[in-house]
């Protein structure tokens, strides 16, 4: 299968201001990329690149006073199976963790771990440990939120997105990686694409999409809140801690996005080369 994923985001800018971007596909993606996700501003700036402390490839640029356009367009080979789901998939002892999965334990910026505790173990502390206790959090998770981009707001944490019930698929993501560190799960948060490949319509407006990676039995599995099921064509751009970690664009200075797509769409070969 390919799929065609990109984006195009129109900032404007009272004065020329530092900015970085995580907006790349993820290098554990590199070998499927047929056409790679190279960024185009306009007016043209120099741009850098950078590796951040989780692996993911980072922007840097001046963006100039007035408006910027940043736009990428990649052609994606992808297996075209649904996501794995592993019942039997255990749960690690924290003494049993490795070093580098510990820190997917702690609270971070919208995570907070030291006030949800007492609430995730009263929901969630009669379940099976491993796979199926993450997925009566997803469970409760996609079933205590209400979807709606009316609700979005960067400041919600996990603990908000708990007490008001509403959100966006980053608040259902942070909300569920809480409860699961919680329970001594190691939970990171993922940004990336998601199509509606395999789905049924009506189709939402494409944006990016938030998500979770749980360690269980030694591996990183994907977990979405959100959709609550396999799906088919999800394709990374960056792994942290929580939102925090992995904005899509960190300006340093005033802005506003005037406008922003996001399109990923399966294609036929024939089309795909052409």
């Amino acid at each position: 299968m390919h799929i065609q994923v990109g984006f195009e985001l129109v900032y404007e800018l009272p004065q020329p201001t530092p900015m970085i971007l995580a907006l790349s596909i993820h290098y554990s993606r590199a070998s499927d990329l047929i056409r790679p996700d190279h960024l185009i501003t306009y007016p043209s700036v120099p741009v850098s690149a950078y590796r951040d402390s989780f692996g993911n490839w980072c922007t840097r640029l001046i963006a100039p006073q007035g408006r910027l356009t940043l736009t990428a367009d990649a052609l994606v080979r992808d297996s075209g199976e649904p996501e794995p789901v592993m019942p039997q998939a255990w749960q690690h002892e924290v003494a049993n963790l490795p070093e580098e999965a510990l820190m997917f334990l702690l609270g971070s910026r919208y995570c907070e771990t030291d006030r949800l505790t007492d609430i995730a173990w009263n929901l969630f502390g009669h379940t099976p440990p491993g796979w199926p206790r993450v997925q009566a959090i997803c469970d409760f998770v996609q079933g205590h939120i209400r979807f709606g981009y009316e609700h979005a707001d960067s400041r919600k944490s996990a603990l908000e997105v708990y007490n008001d019930g509403v959100g966006v698929c980053r608040d259902y993501a942070h909300l569920a990686i809480t409860f699961c560190r919680c329970m001594n799960i190691p939970a990171r948060y993922c940004t990336g694409y998601l199509g509606d490949i395999g789905m049924p319509p009506p189709y939402a407006t494409m944006d990016f999409s938030g998500w979770f990676e749980a360690y269980l039995a030694g591996t990183w599995y994907t977990f979405d809140a959100r959709n609550n099921q396999p799906r088919i064509g999800r394709i990374l751009m960056a792994r942290g801690r929580d939102a925090a970690d992995v904005a899509i664009s960190t300006a340093f200075g005033a802005n506003t996005l005037q406008s922003f797509r996001v399109w990923t769409d399966e294609v036929s070969p024939a089309g795909a080369a052409g």
